[in-house]
């Protein structure tokens, strides 16, 4: 091989592994800053994991709010229809937050399957619902028995 092919090859190699390198930098990056959806039928199968920051969203079941007097801390339920999800959070609700109405909490799920939230994030009006929880009450709604009355 002659010397000025041999540069041009080791100059290529380089760019590679020094593109490869970057690559696999930014997706070890992004990887660890993504937070899965999950919804409360996952969560009740036990495909959340615990102790890692995902989202879990649904509708707020009604009559299952309860706030505690002293502090900012409140605890409420989240179902898909088909099953449903504890779920404790310290803080400011938002403004739009009420029973019946789609949320979105971010959080961790502890080893006793309640959701510690760290932020809730409420629909903004009455026609709109977070498109992931939307396609989650859909897939319950689907996969739950047809009931007869």
């Amino acid at each position: 091989m002659n010397p000025k092919r041999k540069q041009r090859l080791i100059i290529v190699s380089f760019l590679v592994i020094g593109v490869s390198a970057t690559v696999g930098l930014i997706m070890a990056a992004l990887s660890s800053n993504v937070n899965h959806f999950y919804n409360p039928t996952e969560v009740a199968q036990g495909a959340a994991p615990v102790d890692k920051s995902i989202r879990v969203g649904g509708m707020v079941v009604d009559g299952s709010v309860s706030r505690d007097g002293q502090s900012l801390a409140v605890a409420f339920t989240v179902t898909d229809y088909n099953s449903n999800v504890d779920v404790k959070y310290t803080g400011i609700l938002p403004d739009l937050f009420r029973e019946g109405q789609g949320i979105v909490a971010t959080g961790k799920l502890d080893a006793q399957g309640v959701f510690q939230a760290e932020e809730v994030l409420a629909k903004h009006d009455e026609k709109y619902m977070p498109p992931e929880v939307q396609r989650a009450l859909d897939k319950a709604q689907d996969a739950a028995p047809a009931q007869t009355y």
